[in-house]
């Protein structure tokens, strides 16, 4: 599962710190304590004796581990002297211990040479946040789209119902989202303005991200237009390009609606061709039929999400205009 730089490095950031002011707030804890109850520290010395008496009984060959193990007895006894001392001033039992976040990792986000859920927690906190900055994902849930917009009646062109199109769109939607992993097939969203396409989509993405996958998310234009400046600054940076290829899942919304170049044409094929190719998921949503899509952009282009993604035709009135009556 992949993460940004950006968001990997806040997460960093945020973890260290945590375990900064944990330090910080033991630090001041002991300096309060310890003035209040002087004899602390003559324990806490006695601690420290032990520690280094028992690094130098690592030499002493057979002997050593009956030796360690007298040492660590009297340790315990000492912390819990400490602790009953605490205990007898009003004090936590627990007071001079670091309030670590987490106590698993101590704030380190590793523990065992494995990720803590902590930090896994975390950069799935960090992920729907980026999500939301960039949409309204925050108010896109499966659990609060609405089939009473779409009608019951089997639409006298295409023969099927709209509610009944809409519901099993839905429940396809939501088991694609519970069930994603990096080789879920791409979904091509088509259909008029206004039916639920990226409401479907956004909520996909919340679930996904919310499992801790790197979604990417933003409308056609906004997405070809960070790549054209990328491109064309002097940087000679690809970091968004990259991120674009290698997200877990990419999600292009209102395709169509972008004012298009070469350059922009150029690109799309190379988003599609090159996850198509490395068999990373794309959701594509368009208010385009594949007529108009084929004109706008390139056969090729076409023939691939057409040949390549499984269609869901978007059914129904503009529910925009239905809500707005």
């Amino acid at each position: 599962m992949s993460y940004s730089k950006a968001t990997l490095a806040k997460a960093a950031q945020i973890i260290e710190g945590r375990r900064n002011k944990a330090q910080r707030i033991q630090m001041a804890r002991h300096i309060a304590v310890t003035e209040k109850i002087p004899v602390i520290s003559r324990y806490e010395a006695q601690l420290s004796e032990t520690g280094l008496s028992v690094v130098k009984a690592i030499g002493m060959g057979s002997d050593a581990k009956e030796y360690i193990e007298q040492l660590s007895q009297l340790n315990l006894s000492v912390q819990s002297k400490i602790r009953s001392i605490l205990k007898e001033a009003g004090f936590p039992e627990d007071y001079l211990e670091v309030p670590y976040t987490c106590k698993k990792c101590n704030d380190t986000g590793y523990t065992g040479g494995f990720i803590c859920e902590c930090r896994k927690e975390l950069l799935r906190e960090l992920a729907k946040k980026e999500l939301a900055s960039v949409s309204t994902s925050d108010r896109c849930r499966f659990d609060n789209f609405s089939l009473e917009y779409y009608p019951q009646p089997v639409d006298s062109v295409l023969g099927v119902s709209p509610y009944k199109r809409m519901s099993e769109i839905l429940e396809y939607c939501k088991c694609y989202a519970e069930d994603f992993d990096t080789e879920s097939e791409s979904l091509y969203m088509h259909g008029a303005t206004g039916l639920g396409k990226t409401h479907l989509s956004l909520s996909i993405a919340n679930i996904v991200a919310e499992n801790g996958y790197r979604v990417i998310y933003d409308s056609a234009q906004n997405l070809l237009s960070s790549l054209e400046k990328e491109k064309f600054s002097y940087s000679g940076s690809n970091e968004r390009e990259k991120e674009i290829l290698d997200c877990d899942l990419l999600i292009i919304d209102d395709l169509g609606s972008e004012f298009s170049t070469q350059f922009t044409v150029a690109a799309l094929y190379n988003i599609i061709n090159t996850r198509i190719n490395r068999s990373k998921p794309v959701i594509i949503s368009t208010n385009l039929s594949e007529t108009e899509l084929e004109a706008k952009y390139t056969q090729r282009i076409t023939s691939r999400i057409i040949g390549n993604y499984v269609s869901l035709l978007f059914l129904g009135k503009d529910i925009r205009q239905l809500k707005n009556k």
